[in-house]
């Protein structure tokens, strides 16, 4: 199964892995986030998500979910991109968490940042009118 690591500002990633955890009535396993909070400078950030790619990726790699493209959150794991091995994939929300959630055990690295791309894109709607929700 595909390893996800929530790399993002404050503790966003730790909210959003909160949500998740919410929704699905237990917390997913090899799911950590990584809140720039806990973090004086980008050099101990980045030996920290060394250390929680090593241990969240049981050998199909790790999908890397960070929240604004060219911040300090993303700019540090992008250096640990590796091809088949770590990806990266930016603009984290809860549908993309979910989604990369839903299908990483039966889906490649590859195929698993295509659909966190796509989840993320159908869940972000603009409601006008009336809503037709489904609860």
């Amino acid at each position: 199964m595909i390893g996800l690591l929530v790399v993002a500002h404050g503790t966003l990633g730790s909210s959003l892995i909160e949500c998740v955890t919410y929704v699905l009535g237990h917390k997913p396993t090899q799911l950590e986030s990584l809140d720039l909070t806990a973090f004086p400078d980008a050099g101990l950030m980045h030996a920290e998500a060394e250390a929680m790619l090593a241990r969240i990726d049981q050998g199909d790699g790790v999908l890397v979910l960070a929240d604004v493209y060219g911040a300090t959150p993303c700019n540090t794991v992008c250096r640990l991109l590796s091809p088949g091995h770590v990806a990266v994939v930016v603009g984290v929300n809860v549908p993309m968490l979910l989604k990369t959630l839903t299908y990483r055990d039966r889906a490649t690295l590859e195929d698993l940042a295509t659909r966190a791309e796509h989840g993320a894109r159908e869940g972000v709607l603009r409601l006008a009118g009336e809503c037709n929700a489904h609860a």
